[in-house]
């Protein structure tokens, strides 16, 4: 895995021990179809170990950021993030501040006020798997889906 890695939640609260669901509110990811844009890093890929059988992972483009940040990013007061509000805050367009977003050079908190989470409708035609209980490799929905994300992530927006 590298650069940026998208974790959306997939099923929801019932039945969660207290750990994952600690892990959970921790990442912002406090009800299903919520997506939160990580770092690539070690303390990252734990909290993501652990629950990666309530979510699904991986990797998204500068094309997928893009999309995400403008149609769904959100300021306080549910307003929505333009480009002008991203230009004030870090004087870059969307375009050149996901670039930097994939790059490491910023973090969404650059943006002052923005929303750590992406709140996104279910999928069109939803999963396309066999059900939200099984791992990806299994013909599931959970776990690590590599640049499939960027699929699902599309259908959601």
């Amino acid at each position: 895995m590298s650069g940026i890695i998208a974790v959306l939640r997939v099923r929801g609260e019932i039945g969660i021990k207290p750990q994952i669901k600690t892990t959970l509110d921790l990442m912002k990811l406090h009800r299903k179809h919520r997506l939160i844009l990580l770092k690539n890093t070690p303390s990252n890929k734990g909290m993501i170990d652990k629950v990666k059988d309530y979510c699904t992972f991986g990797e998204v483009d500068q094309e997928t950021i893009i999309k995400l940040l403008s149609e769904r990013g959100r300021l306080p007061g549910n307003n929505r993030l333009t480009e002008k509000y991203v230009k004030d805050k870090t004087k870059l367009s969307i375009k050149d501040f996901s670039e930097n977003l994939i790059l490491g050079k910023s973090g969404l908190k650059d943006i002052e006020g923005l929303k750590k989470f992406f709140k996104l409708h279910p999928p069109i035609g939803g999963f396309e798997r066999l059900g939200i209980k099984k791992p990806f490799t299994r013909g599931g929905v959970l776990g690590y889906r590599g640049k499939e994300m960027n699929k699902l992530v599309q259908k959601m927006i």
